[in-house]
C-alpha cells in the first residue's frame, strides 16, 4: 500500500474509484468532470491516493478555496483497511498546515461516511445541499487529537 500525492495522470482512476462507490450520489459521472477534478488537485487545493499493485484504490482531495473537504473515497473492494483513515490523516494535517480556517464537508445521513466522520470526532453543525448532513472539523480539534498522537501535526 502507498499513499502519494495526486497528480494529472491520476485522475482517469480516480474516476473510476469516485463512480465505483455504491452510497455515493455524485456517481453519475456527468456530475464531476475530469476539468473538476484537475482544478481542485492543481489550483483550489490539494489531493492524495493510495496505490495497490500500481491502481488507485482510494483518493481524498482537500479544497482551500471553499475550506472544505472536496472527496474521500474508497474503492468497496478494498474497505475496512484503514486506507480512509490514512486518507483522511493525510488531507487533514496537510490542509492544518496551511490554515487555522475550519474545515467542513457534507454527506448523506445514514450512510457509513456519516459514522465515518462522526468516529473521527468531526462535529455535526448543521445541513448541506439536498438533506445532507454538514460536519465541520474545527484548528483546535484537529490540533488536539494531533498531540494526543493520533496524527502527525507541525505547525
Amino acid at each position: 500500500m502507498t499513499f502519494r500525492e495526486a497528480n494529472i495522470a491520476d485522475i482517469r482512476q480516480i474516476q473510476i474509484v469516485r463512480n465505483s462507490v455504491t452510497e455515493n450520489t455524485l456517481s453519475n459521472p456527468e456530475l464531476v468532470t475530469d476539468a473538476d477534478c484537475l482544478e481542485f488537485i492543481t489550483k483550489r487545493g490539494k489531493g492524495w491516493v493510495c496505490e495497490i499493485d500500481n491502481q488507485i484504490v482510494g483518493f481524498s482531495i482537500a479544497d482551500l478555496k471553499e475550506n472544505n473537504i472536496w472527496a474521500l473515497f474508497v474503492h468497496p473492494n478494498f474497505d475496512k483497511r484503514g486506507i480512509g483513515r490514512q486518507l483522511h490523516d493525510l488531507m487533514l494535517n496537510w490542509y492544518f498546515n496551511q490554515t487555522s480556517k475550519s474545515l467542513w464537508l457534507g454527506t448523506v445521513p445514514n450512510t457509513r461516511a456519516e459514522i465515518f466522520y462522526r468516529k473521527l470526532g468531526w462535529t455535526e453543525i448543521g445541513t448541506h445541499g439536498k438533506g445532507e448532513i454538514k460536519f465541520e472539523m474545527t484548528f483546535e480539534n484537529w490540533k488536539n487529537k494531533s498531540t494526543a498522537g493520533n496524527n502527525v501535526y507541525t505547525k
